[in-house]
């Protein structure tokens, strides 16, 4: 498996259960039970029992009539919960508004505010999701509730975890952390300080602590917080040649993943097995949990469990020789590779926007304030006529200078803003999403201009190696390095974007066969050159390419890249370091 094709941001960040509060177990309601203990029961039965949190409910909207508003508001609150776990998103998302605009209550405001943030997020509606997240760290101040405020801070860490902002995500897991020091507070806190640095790529091998984090999930009866943390263990264990540790692992996480009944975990502990078998050699197990890992994945949702299942089958059924099932699942994977990038970009974009957003509002409300300042003065000077005369022409032009400069800033804001949507944040050139985007514009124009163009893929060779030996800060120059190598001899007209890891893609418009051969191979002799200077000099750096024409493969872009994916896959089969060419004549041939 290339190390390019392995990226560790994980939906598995947001799960349901984040939002709310599990307690010690609970007896079944006795029948005289009153009001406030039939509410506390239910808060304690969300996640513990929830077919018995259903039976309770059941029985406070029965006597909705005899609550008091506040009771009836906590009610819908808990009906709002029990709609979202049974996947009434819509539903749900409507009376958690009603819940935040009309109760008087803060801690009830804010629970409803986090679990929303979480239906949210699970439903793809991030935008929204960070705009909740501004007012939740807003009211989080005036709310004393212990419980609630973990429940906010987890959501926060979460959050900002699954939009790329690391450092901000472990600064709230240790503030989550440092609010209680109870078994399940605990338990979460882990979880999302694990969650941020397995996703950041900064797991902590070795470290004990993740260990006791697992420990400690399993006394507070957390299967699912503990199931993922022993997946991101698993996944460290194969990503330092350790498979057979990582299915010992497995082998006892997925029997308790099963009986969660949670489509993600279980999806997610099926991929990571499927991986492991697949490194140790075991193909039948590695397609047995490969298939069970894309079945038992959220349908229509784009997940990095179900890309990764598919490139596990797409490899199994290229060795055993099927070249027609080996397609069929490399097209899937090539699909749910982009719409899982294209989820990971719209996290970022979401985050990016409302953060420009609360920017621009507050920079209005600067100005508004300097105005009315202006106006106030304006009115204490009306006696002096020509003094306030001269002075209101200078305030004025202040006003109008401070307006301009205000809105100098927000464009400044919105330019940079729209540059880090297009741009990879390391290298600097196109990411994934805007590469895609222009290559199939690009390629659009070339064919109604019957015009020639060159898709080149290309991958750097044992880059996991250089990460795993010498760290990702080395890893990360030897990227910018390639990166630098290939921008000097590419036109101002070609496309050059990073598709993810250490896999980018280059689009040369009007440039046959015979011209982009040339300049790949002088590209492969660049990278072979690149220094890291002397305080690495271990360090080889080359790469293996694959080339596929429009004359071949004709314009679209998916076929284009599937066709260059496999000459760079054979590139990568004959020693690396090494230019292979694809034409649709090899592929047919290939495939009977």
């Amino acid at each position: 498996m290339r190390g390019g094709n392995i990226r560790r941001v994980s939906l598995s960040g947001f799960v349901l259960l984040t939002s709310l509060w599990m307690a010690v177990a609970v007896a079944q309601p006795s029948p005289d039970a009153n009001a406030e203990e039939l509410l506390r029961q239910a808060q304690g039965l969300e996640t513990s029992n929830f077919a018995e949190f259903s039976v309770v409910l059941q029985k406070l909207n029965s006597d909705a009539i005899t609550l008091s508003p506040d009771q009836q508001m906590r009610v819908r609150y808990l009906n709002a919960f029990q709609l979202a776990y049974r996947g009434d998103s819509k539903a749900s998302v409507r009376l958690l508004n009603d819940v935040i605009e009309h109760s008087s209550d803060p801690t009830l405001r804010l629970r409803a505010i986090s679990t929303q943030i979480n239906v949210l997020t699970l439903s793809a509606r991030y935008e929204e999701a960070f705009t909740r997240l501004s007012q939740l760290l807003d009211l989080l101040p005036t709310v004393t509730e212990r419980r609630a405020r973990q429940q906010a801070l987890g959501v926060a860490s979460l959050l900002y975890t699954e939009a790329g902002q690391y450092d901000l995500a472990l600064s709230y897991a240790a503030q989550m952390r440092d609010e209680s020091p109870s078994e399940d507070n605990a338990c979460r806190a882990d979880y999302a300080t694990i969650l941020a640095l397995h996703t950041s790529g900064k797991f902590p091998t070795g470290d004990p602590k993740v260990a006791q984090a697992i420990s400690g999930c399993v006394g507070a009866k957390e299967p699912i917080f503990s199931g993922f943390i022993r997946s991101f263990l698993a996944s460290d264990e194969i990503k330092h040649g350790r498979p057979h540790q990582a299915i010992k692992l497995l082998q006892v996480n997925l029997g308790s993943a099963r009986d969660t009944h949670y489509p993600r975990l279980i999806s997610e502990v099926n991929v990571v097995l499927a991986q492991a078998y697949w490194q140790t050699g075991d193909v039948d197990r590695a397609e047995q949990a490969a298939l069970a890992a894309a079945a038992t994945a959220i349908k229509n949702e784009y997940t990095e469990p179900r890309t990764q299942a598919y490139q596990v089958l797409y490899q199994i059924e290229r060795q055993r020789g099927n070249f027609a099932a080996a397609l069929d699942y490399h097209e899937k994977y090539m699909a749910a590779d982009k719409g899982y990038l294209n989820t990971v970009s719209a996290k970022s974009l979401a985050y990016q926007t409302v953060k420009q957003q609360v920017l621009a509002k507050k920079l209005q409300i600067d100005a508004l304030a300097k105005q009315n300042k202006i106006l106030q003065l304006q009115q204490a000077l009306g006696k002096k006529a020509m003094e306030a005369g001269r002075l209101w022409i200078i305030l004025l032009v202040l006003l109008l200078c401070s307006i301009g400069f205000i809105t100098y800033r927000i464009k400044r804001s919105q330019l940079k803003f729209m540059k880090l949507a297009r741009r990879d944040g390391l290298t600097g050139i196109f990411n994934r999403q805007h590469f895609v985007g222009e290559a199939e514009r690009l390629l659009q124009y070339c064919r109604k201009s019957d015009r020639v163009a060159c898709l080149v893929l290309l991958d750097l060779d044992h880059f996991k190696q250089v990460n795993d030996t010498h760290g990702h800060a080395v890893g990360d120059r030897v990227l910018r390095r390639a990166v630098a190598a290939c921008q000097a001899h590419l036109r101002s007209t070609d496309l050059f974007g990073r598709l993810g890891g250490e896999e980018f893609g280059v689009l040369l418009p009007e440039c046959g066969l015979d011209q982009a051969v040339a300049r790949v191979e002088q590209i492969r002799l660049a990278i072979a050159s690149v220094s890291l200077g002397e305080d690495v000099p271990n360090v080889a750096v080359s790469a293996s390419f694959g080339v596929a024409t429009v004359a071949n493969s004709g314009y679209e872009l998916r076929q284009l890249m599937t066709d260059a994916d496999d000459a760079l896959y054979a590139a990568k089969r004959e020693g690396r370091n090494r230019v292979n060419l694809s034409s649709s004549r090899q592929v047919q041939l290939s495939l009977v």
